[in-house]
């Protein structure tokens, strides 16, 4: 059954200890980015109580990077060392509706904008690139190609008219552009690592239970490590891997599941091992044909990472599952 549904905290009953795991929303949010946020399935981030930029003079000299707190704004950040929002928000690759979170490290340093400082000569015209080919195997995903070609996704992706949610197939060809020359010093690396992988995150002991819950189910389904890393990276854009007992409407759980749309009861979608059992799907679905685990999924082992994550949870952003992948692998082996 298709699922559109937003994460939307229940108001002023959430537990403390869950605020600081959430996506964190970047600024004060307007009200376009919430509705943004609504269409969304995953909780949405409470906003913070009273978070005022501290009024202090800022020091000549900011530091070079913030690693983010929880409440922390990109906003505040700036004001808290004298920066404008737009420079913070062009250093990192982010843009006005992008999310932060606890953890991540903010560069706080770009290129000199004092106008007694020559801007850099512009680079030459690339040449131009030499095309090579690649035929898709089975398990192959976007980003993993990418990697081997020695390119950024996002180059595969512009040299084949795709998007981060298509979908691949054995035996498709694909254009594979030559890597791009060392990145310039001016450039901000960090900036285009940020896009295509997500922020290295370390599970802490609650997260790491739920983990090894879902990976214990899927090995006992008989579900593939690239299965069960689909999971846990699916888990951690729906909830950080943590049982949520609120959710936007009736979303509850590791995944989100709505008990109105047939995924069990509020008691059934809480059951961590249950739930996890739902997301796989096939045989031992424990909502039988009522919902679409993974496994019911035709050719879901070919599929791109985030595209396959994406048909069983109908997000209103399925572009967020894929970032996770490699460190949901490094779970599966970690954890399993």
């Amino acid at each position: 059954m298709r699922r559109f549904h937003t994460l939307v905290p229940r108001s002023f009953a959430v537990p403390t200890a869950v605020l600081g795991t959430i996506a964190l929303s970047l600024t004060a949010t307007p009200a376009g980015a919430v509705e943004a946020e609504r269409a969304h399935n995953r909780p949405l981030a409470p906003l913070p109580a009273t978070k005022v930029p501290p009024q202090s003079v800022p020091a000549s000299t900011p530091p070079s990077s913030h690693t983010v707190e929880p409440g922390d704004t990109v906003s505040a950040i700036a004001a808290q060392h004298g920066l404008k929002t737009a420079d913070v928000l062009a250093w990192n690759g982010l843009g006005w509706s992008s999310i932060i979170r606890p953890g991540q490290v903010l560069a706080l340093t770009g290129a000199s904008t004092d106008p007694a400082v020559a801007p850099p000569a512009p680079a030459p015209a690339p040449a131009a690139a030499t095309i090579a080919t690649h035929t898709v195997t089975g398990g192959e995903t976007l980003w993993g190609i990418a990697q081997a070609g020695g390119i950024g996704l996002t180059a595969l992706l512009a040299a084949n008219g795709l998007t981060r949610d298509s979908i691949i197939y054995p035996g498709q060809e694909l254009s594979i552009p030559s890597a791009a020359a060392p990145a310039s010093p001016t450039m901000t690396p960090a900036a285009v690592v940020a896009v295509e992988t997500a922020p290295v995150t370390a599970l802490d002991a609650e997260q790491i239970a739920n983990a090894q819950i879902i990976i214990d189910v899927g090995r006992g389904l008989g579900v593939p490590d690239r299965g069960i890393a689909i999971a846990l990276a699916t888990a951690m854009v729906e909830s950080w891997i943590r049982n949520l007992d609120w959710g936007d409407r009736d979303s509850l759980g590791l995944f989100q599941q709505r008990p109105s749309q047939g995924w069990g009861t509020e008691g059934e979608v809480r059951d961590a091992r249950r739930a996890a059992a739902a997301f796989f799907g096939g045989t031992h679905d424990p909502n039988g044909s009522r919902t679409q685990g993974l496994l019911d999924v035709p050719g879901w082992q070919e599929m791109e990472f985030g595209a396959a994550a994406q048909a069983v949870q109908r997000s209103a952003y399925p572009e967020r599952y894929a970032p996770w992948e490699e460190q949901a692998r490094t779970w599966v082996a970690a954890y399993g």
